[in-house]
Formats: C-alpha cells, structure tokens, sequence
C-alpha cells in the first residue's frame, strides 16, 4: 500500500485505471450506508448498514471479490439486528483491511 488514495495491494486485479472509481463507489457506500463499524479482529472487520443498501452492497462486493479474491464478504442479518457486512482478509493483508476501516469509519457527528 502507497498511500491514502492507492491503497490496493498487488494482489488486486483490478485495472488501475478503474481503481479510482471503485474507491469512490466504496467512499458512496460507506457515507450512505455505515451506521456503526466494528473492528473484532486485526483480520475482521464489521460494518452495520442501513437496509437500504442491501442492492448496492451485493453487487459492490461481488465485483470487489473478482478482482480481490483475498477478500472474504459475507452479508448477512442476524435475526431482529441491522444488515452486517462482514469483511475478512489473510495476515499478508491486514493493511488493505486497516485503510478500508479507517474509510468507513462514520464521521463524527457535529
């Protein structure tokens, strides 16, 4: 990882071209849709989203786990609690994990 705005690691397949594009749908997700983030492990990370996101989340995700297949997403809803997307990733790339929870982290509210 180089930086704040070229945090993808090699193992990404994603043409860099469009990774500035993915970054800003990922920045789209998490402005609309985070309500809490949740931080159980250096390798796991859970975001609590609004219901409505539901769509965008899947398809997001399912595009992100072609081009970053160290990633692993599973959506779900526990019984009566909020839509979850939980994000798991391998040692080697907690990094990329550490920049994606410092993005989706809610911004303090005034």
């Amino acid at each position: 990882m180089t930086d704040e705005h070229d945090w993808a690691p090699d193992a990404c397949t994603l043409p860099t071209a469009e990774r500035p594009l993915r970054l800003a749908e990922f920045d789209r997700l998490f402005r609309d849709a985070v309500r809490d983030t949740d931080r159980p492990s250096p390798r796991r990370l859970r975001l609590r989203l609004d219901d409505a996101a539901e769509p965008v989340v899947r398809d997001l995700i399912a595009r992100e786990s072609a081009c970053c297949s160290f990633f692993t997403f599973d959506l779900i809803r526990p019984e009566g609690d909020a839509l979850t997307l939980d994000i798991r990733v391998p040692p080697a790339q907690v990094d990329v994990l550490d920049a994606l929870a410092r993005r989706a982290a809610p911004a303090p509210r005034p």
